[in-house]
């Protein structure tokens, strides 16, 4: 993938039209595309309709708080942020604190710089919770941070478009 993107609203608006259709909701955990994800999908007209609510996870004190997921947990569980494990968890997570059919994730290292866990700008994971249970890894290959987020929200809801249209 590159940093460049889909358009977010087009994306959304894909979204929305499904899940309204198949009666359907959604809830969003955020960390590095820093509550882009969420913005797109409550820009399309009747998103009460399916957004239930979301999170931006930048912090671990964010975490500890919207997910009620400690340091200690994740510790204990071997996951750490920015993976695959830890989208899968925030995914599962929101989806079941807020009661929707579907959870959404978004975690990763925007730029300039890497992470402290050694992923480079431009790393992210994604991950969806609910009939469908998925989770991918991406790579911009950029160190723009305003691109990376957009790419990240590009594609977390590229994913969950995929997913709706073929199940």
């Amino acid at each position: 993938m590159t940093a460049s993107s889909p358009d977010l609203d087009a994306l959304a608006a894909c979204i929305a039209a499904r899940l309204v259709a198949r009666g359907e909701t959604v809830a969003v955990s955020e960390s590095s595309a820093g509550g882009l994800i969420s913005a797109a999908l409550l820009a399309v007209p009747g998103a009460s309709a399916y957004y239930l609510g979301g999170a931006v996870v930048y912090t671990p004190k964010a975490r500890d708080a919207l997910l009620r997921i400690s340091t200690r947990q994740m510790v204990e569980s071997g996951i750490r942020s920015a993976s695959e494990p830890w989208a899968a968890l925030m995914a599962k997570t929101i989806r079941e604190s807020h009661g929707a059919v579907w959870g959404l994730s978004e975690t990763g290292a925007t730029g300039p710089t890497g992470n402290r866990y050694g992923d480079p700008a431009g790393h992210a994971c994604l991950g969806l919770d609910g009939p469908v249970t998925r989770t991918i890894t991406i790579a911009t290959g950029s160190a723009d941070r305003a691109a990376n987020m957009r790419a990240f929200a590009a594609a977390a809801l590229g994913l969950f478009a995929e997913v709706l249209e073929t199940n």
